[in-house]
């Protein structure tokens, strides 16, 4: 299937604010929730984030107040709806169950991603970053196993496999290895951007989280290894956000990022078997069609540009599915665990020079212990 965005019916932006009652809905039930339902659900909530979080920064860096008005209208019902979506996650639910969560999300959106991402370059990045989600979904399942002696399967219900990957502890790289090479925004297709839309939302609400969820536990290892793995996730973030091009102008980033809302809510709908929440899934993607018509309107008063002509087309394929990418990712860790990035390219880990700045950085993070470590060594006693 494919989305066609420009033949999609938007909701009137006065109709779109809503009441507490409507807000804030029913959560769905942790102990028969579909695994990729729950995954969606951090996803969108994810997406709504960086929306707002952006349209927060642009607000910030510009100096036109009918520009501000009018983001401050989609602000708003995007800040709504993401209550909406976050608040489906129930209050039973533990930190480590919604983690499995973030991680089988991670292992397969980024799949699927790359999956179908026409970007050779870009694909290499969601490969390489792939092969260290899925080793946090293991570590984190570790845990899972010393807390609530609870196997991370019962989450993943059996559809994303719960084993090592690259290492946690050899993830741990200086900053400046983080860098990466952009697209090019006037040849990249749309495929592409909406792909690079969505793995900066995804990851940066993973990092979020870790950073707001890990020090509510009282286990000094379980604080330890949601602050390492938070670390990666900002890595995760900084590498992503750099492929995309920084000569957009905020006004065309902002129509690709509803855009890009409005897309994964409609990718979201189509596989969706909880009738309710296929619901909101729908009406928010209409909701996000009116925003993103709303933004090119913007462009077209005050930059003389048309989103059709940034676009290219009037078609988005394939659409994003969750589904299990199993052969995928064991292909992908099979070819390409020891890679490590080296001047924005990847490199076999026997490539890389003596000085290469990871090193040292990596040799002073992991000093006096690797929480990424110890939670298997406990993990394996209690199983033995």
């Amino acid at each position: 299937m494919t989305f066609k965005p420009f033949e999609e019916e938007g909701t009137l932006i006065e109709d779109q604010f809503m009441n507490w009652n409507k807000m804030i809905v029913p959560p769905y039930d942790k102990n028969s929730v579909d695994a990729y339902t729950r995954t969606r659900v951090i996803l969108m909530n994810g997406i709504e984030n960086n929306s707002v979080l952006t349209s927060h920064a642009i607000a910030r860096m510009i100096d036109n107040d009918e520009i501000k008005r009018q983001l401050a209208l989609i602000r708003r019902v995007d800040s709504q709806q993401q209550q909406t979506v976050n608040w489906l996650t129930p209050a039973n639910q533990s930190v480590v169950e919604t983690t499995i969560g973030y991680e089988q999300l991670a292992v397969d959106l980024t799949a699927n991603l790359a999956r179908n991402e026409p970007d050779d370059y870009f694909r290499q990045v969601l490969d390489f970053a792939l092969i260290e989600d899925f080793d946090h979904l293991f570590r984190y399942g570790c845990l899972m196993e010393i807390l609530e002696n609870k196997d991370p399967s019962s989450i993943t219900q059996g559809r994303t496999e719960v084993k090592p990957g690259r290492p946690t502890e050899i993830e741990h790289r200086h900053p400046y290895d983080e860098m990466r090479e952009h697209f090019n925004k006037d040849t990249a297709s749309i495929k592409t951007k909406m792909n690079y839309h969505t793995i900066v939302s995804a990851e940066q609400q993973t990092e979020l989280f870790y950073k707001s969820h890990g020090f509510m536990y009282g286990n000094d290892l379980a604080r330890k290894l949601y602050a390492e793995i938070a670390e990666i996730e900002e890595q995760h973030v900084s590498q992503y956000e750099l492929v995309g091009d920084p000569n957009e102008t905020p006004l065309e980033r902002m129509a690709l990022i509803q855009l890009n809302e409005a897309y994964n809510y409609y990718c979201c709908a189509q596989t969706e078997p909880d009738e309710r929440i296929r619901g909101i899934w729908e009406e928010f993607m209409s909701d996000e069609i009116t925003h993103f018509i709303m933004c090119n309107e913007l462009m077209q008063k005050f930059e003389k540009r048309d989103i059709g002509d940034i676009l290219r087309a009037d078609t988005i394929k394939p659409l994003i599915v969750l589904e299990p990418n199993k052969d995928y990712v064991n292909h992908v860790i099979d070819t390409q665990v020891d890679l490590q990035p080296y001047n924005m390219r990847f490199v076999r880990t026997d490539e890389l020079p003596s000085d290469w700045p990871s090193f040292a950085f990596r040799e002073e993070m992991n000093a006096g212990g690797v929480p990424s470590e110890d939670v298997v060594k406990r993990a394996e006693k209690i199983v033995a």
